[in-house]
């Protein structure tokens, strides 16, 4: 195992979330490489996303089928904009790779939204600290071990598979 995957791993420990680790060779970077591996729904996946919204970082724990829609993202962070941090930023904020940043362990709690569609799914797959590890979970543990506030986040209309 990776440094990435043992931090994720203390981190789900300590917030009590039993996870099980799953890697795949071919990568899980993309919503849609996360769901041809693992043989779910694009709309199973978790896609941690990390924003700038005023000058803080904010986590959008949004469904693989959607977009974020910043506005709303920003509205909702109170802020007057937000804007999707670029890779030095989001590694800055929760300590992981872009494209393997768990929904929860960073090095300091983040203000996160959690997408209400992934509520419509009994299992959900989120990256487990590199890019090509994941683990499941259910929305409801996944909201409480995020410290999640459920929201709509997603913009109408722009289905996104990554």
């Amino acid at each position: 195992m990776s440094d990435a995957i043992d931090r994720f791993l203390e981190a789900a420990r300590v917030l009590d979330h039993p996870v099980e680790v799953c890697r795949f060779p071919e990568g899980t970077k993309t919503a849609g490489d996360a769901a041809r591996a693992i043989g779910c729904d694009v709309a199973q996946i978790v896609k941690s996303l990390v924003f700038v919204a005023d000058g803080e970082p904010v986590l959008a724990l949004t469904s693989g089928a959607n977009r974020v829609d910043t506005r709303r993202l920003a509205e909702l962070a109170g802020a007057g904009t937000a804007r999707r941090a670029n890779a030095e930023e989001a590694r800055s904020a929760t300590g992981f790779a872009v494209g393997g940043t768990p929904p929860f362990g960073h090095p300091s709690r983040l203000r996160t939204f959690l997408d209400r569609d992934l509520l419509a799914h009994e299992d959900v797959w989120a990256a487990a600290g590199t890019p090509d590890s994941v683990f499941r979970t259910s929305p409801s543990e996944l909201q409480r071990s995020a410290d999640a506030q459920v929201v709509e986040l997603k913009e109408s209309g722009h289905p996104s598979d990554g």
